[in-house]
């Protein structure tokens, strides 16, 4: 019963283990957060609270406590504070009295004061004034000064100045009006500014195309100006070279060096596009204007590009191309000067675009024209543009490769002119030997293609073996050669010789000796002129050598390469086979001719009573004739050929006088018309040796003389004279003195001989025994000659 009292006392005074750990912790001034926390979350918040309360009512005793313990000093302190509240009194009461004397006296500093202040406060609304309008000031100097450089056209100036503004002023402007009005126009101005720059850049525009020709033709002609000098120097060179190989001088060297800035010869004007480009990459529309540059020069390009048809070609090629150079100068010029302007690429694109385009148009220009002469001088102006174009670094070959594809038509063209001018020349021509008078025309027409049959300067007057066709058709070739020369010059390819040599020989073949040929071979040609035209024949073939070493200067290949034997022209050899086919036709007419005189069957009678002792009038005209040939032969054509004509004619004659006993018109004959025909041929045989000997041709041929080619017609008339015909049947004796008969042919011959007169008592005229042998001899021949055939 004692117990529970007492335990319920302890827990009344506080004394459980709870209650001195949330004392401990209260005293250290720890955080009771986490108690709190878990008596709610157990659920037994009330014992936290009675734990609480009862060490708040621990405190209360201690304080209590305490107080009782220091009561005495509490009543000290009590009274001292007493004391100091008297003292407080006293002071406020001395600061009042100090206070109200203190206003007396700075009522007035105080007004000063306040009148300071308000003074210092107008000052500074003056000063942020002055400030502001300063600031004002000077924006609206600077948009005055925007607006004069907009007047007077100096945009960039007003942009420098609009950019000015924008950056430095625009947001420090105190006036809000004034702020809004600048910063509405400035892109107001910006605009103006492109739009009057794209302006002056449009004008540009229409001007540098307008220009573009006079910079090509400039430019072109600058380079036509180069190419001159550039061949006098390799003239000057070649002859110098000349001189030294055939020792009549020194050689001398000089090198002519004229460097000439392309830019100072080609003058316009970029300030505009220069201007324009800086404006825009100011404006930030760097690349926009690029692009929009490259389009309208591409605009350009395309519309340049672009022939016109109511022109001819050959009337406006210059102009067109001219045009395209003088656009590639100006486009070179601005992509190395502008500074990002326009690109490489983008050059490479139009040019690529301009090449395919231009070859195009080329190979289709070329095939309609039918002139030569357009043809080169077209090509010629193409070749100055490539040669100026390349200047500037574009690529020219593809442009260079149609000039080679047209190659084959020009010289078509060209063939067909020369064609004509031969056909002219030779048609024109009088078939007489040239009479030189003077030195300059010898030089001219003989040493000029090197005709000369001497080294020594002959004395004039002067007649040529050949006639004013040699050198006429000598300067067409050299015409052709000059021309073909020119244009190959300007492809692809540097070495052109061989191509050069092969229309060399296309000409002299196909249309010289062709033209040359059908002339001597046509119809109602006289003997005279054909003989002529082979002698012409063997002077163009000497003048092949020239026209090989004339192609191989204006190749620039050395004169001595084409020297050697192997490197001669096929033209000459053709030319050789032409002219032995001139000896020929001319043969054929001297043939020809003769046969006229000759008529053998209708001159002779081949039954004659009595024996003629004059000579015949038709041999009085064969001799004749063929003394006047000779003699013409003699001064026109070379001793070989005059060989190969004497020996042609006498063995027609020959041949004719054979053929004459072997004629169906011719039935009979007897001894007498034999004896005619002996006489005749040897008044032949005699002018045959006596040409022979007289033309110095027994000095060259030792075996075969012009009596030789009568061989067969002297062994028949001799047969026919023979005492003892039968020894022709003797294999040694007809090999010995008849190897030029044919069995058969004397076979026929000797039945149509009857050695009797022919009159009306022939049977009973007195016959001696010489006679009746030879009849006797001539029968047992036949008989043989029947046997053997």
């Amino acid at each position: 019963m004692d117990s529970k009292p007492k335990r319920r006392g302890a827990m009344e005074n506080g004394d459980t283990g709870e209650d001195l750990v949330v004392a401990t912790m209260i005293g250290n001034g720890e955080d009771l957060g986490h108690l709190v926390r878990r008596s709610f979350e157990v659920g037994r918040p009330e014992a936290l609270v009675h734990q609480l309360k009862h060490v708040v009512k621990k405190k209360e005793v201690e304080i209590e406590e305490l107080c009782k313990t220091h009561y005495e000093d509490f009543i000290l302190a009590v009274d001292e504070l007493r004391g100091v509240l008297v003292d407080a009194d006293e002071l406020k009461s001395n600061l009042s009295s100090d206070n109200f004397k203190l206003q007396e006296v700075g009522s007035a500093l105080l007004e000063k004061l306040e009148e300071l202040l308000e003074s210092f406060s107008i000052k500074k609304n003056v000063t942020e004034a002055i400030k502001m309008s300063k600031i004002c000031v000077e924006v609206l100097e600077l948009c005055v000064k925007c607006n004069t450089y907009l007047s007077a056209g100096q945009f960039f100036l007003a942009l420098k100045t609009v950019d000015l503004i924008e950056t430095n002023y625009l947001q420090n402007i105190p006036v809000n009006a004034i702020k809004i009005v600048i910063r509405k126009n400035i892109p107001i101005i910006k605009a103006h500014i492109e739009k009057k720059v794209t302006a002056d850049f449009n004008e540009w525009l229409a001007c540098i195309r307008s220009s573009a020709k006079d910079i090509g033709q400039t430019a072109i002609g600058h380079a036509a100006s180069v190419r001159q000098r550039d061949e006098e120097m390799l003239e000057r060179q070649r002859k110098a070279e000349e001189l030294n190989i055939s020792g009549l001088g020194d050689t001398v060297y000089s090198l002519d060096v004229e460097e000439l800035d392309e830019d100072s010869v080609l003058k316009f004007d970029l300030t505009p596009l220069y201007r324009a480009y800086h404006i825009h990459s100011c404006l930030g529309v760097q690349e926009q204007f690029c692009e929009y540059y490259y389009k309208n020069r591409l605009l350009q390009l395309n519309s340049d590009l672009q022939l016109s048809s109511s022109t001819p070609f050959v009337e406006s090629y210059q102009t067109y191309l001219a045009q395209i150079a003088g656009y590639f100068i100006v486009e070179d010029r601005v992509l190395r000067t502008s500074g990002g302007l326009l690109s490489a690429d983008q050059v490479e694109t139009m040019w690529e675009t301009t090449v395919t385009k231009l070859a195009s148009v080329l190979e289709e220009q070329f095939s309609h024209m039918d002139s030569a002469t357009h043809l080169l001088l077209v090509k010629d102006y193409i070749a100055l543009l490539g040669a100026t174009l390349t200047q500037y670094g574009y690529e020219v070959g593809s442009i260079l490769e149609a000039l080679d594809n047209s190659r084959d038509k020009y010289h078509e063209l060209l063939l067909e002119e020369c064609r004509q001018q031969i056909a002219n020349v030779i048609s024109n021509d009088t078939y007489k030997q040239m009479v030189i008078t003077k030195d300059s025309d010898y030089d001219n027409n003989v040493l000029a293609f090197h005709l000369q049959t001497s080294d020594v300067m002959p004395a004039f007057p002067y007649i040529a073996p050949f006639s004013s066709m040699v050198p006429d058709c000598c300067r067409i070739v050299r015409s052709f050669i000059k021309g073909s020369v020119d244009y190959l010059s300007s492809g692809v390819n540097s070495i052109f010789y061989d191509a050069a040599r092969k229309y060399l020989d296309k000409l002299l073949i196909d249309v010289l000796n062709e033209v040359v040929l059908t002339t001597v071979q046509s119809e109602g040609i006289a003997v005279s002129q054909a003989m002529q035209i082979a002698a012409n024949i063997t002077f163009l073939e000497r003048a092949c050598d020239f026209f090989l070493q004339h192609a191989a200067q204006l190749c620039g290949i050395p004169v001595r390469s084409v020297e050697r034997p192997k490197a001669s022209l096929t033209a000459k050899a053709v030319l050789k086979t032409s002219r032995d086919a001139a000896y020929v036709a001319l043969l054929k007419l001297v043939n020809s001719k003769l046969d006229e005189f000759l008529a053998l069957t209708e001159n002779i009678n081949w039954t004659s009573e009595e024996i003629s002792q004059n000579n015949s009038e038709y041999m009085n005209e064969v001799v004749f004739y063929l003394d006047s040939v000779f003699s013409t032969a003699l001064q026109i054509l070379p001793l070989d050929a005059l060989y190969k004509v004497g020996c042609g004619a006498l063995e027609h004659i020959s041949n004719s006088i054979v053929a004459a006993f072997l004629t169906d018109s011719v039935k009979r004959f007897n001894a007498n018309a034999v004896m005619v025909i002996n006489h005749d041929l040897q008044v032949l045989e005699n002018f045959a040796d006596e040409r022979f000997d007289s033309t110095g041709l027994s000095e060259i041929y030792k075996e075969g003389s012009f009596r030789s080619c009568l061989i067969e017609a002297r062994q028949l008339i001799n047969l026919l004279s023979s005492s003892q015909p039968e020894n022709f049947a003797n294999l040694v004796i007809r090999e010995k003195s008849y190897n030029a008969l044919d069995h058969k042919k004397v076979a026929s011959i000797i039945e149509k001989f009857k050695d009797s007169a022919d009159g009306i008592f022939g049977s009973l005229s007195t016959r001696n025994t010489k006679t009746s042998s030879r009849k006797k001899s001539m029968d047992m021949l036949k008989k043989r000659l029947k046997d053997f055939n």
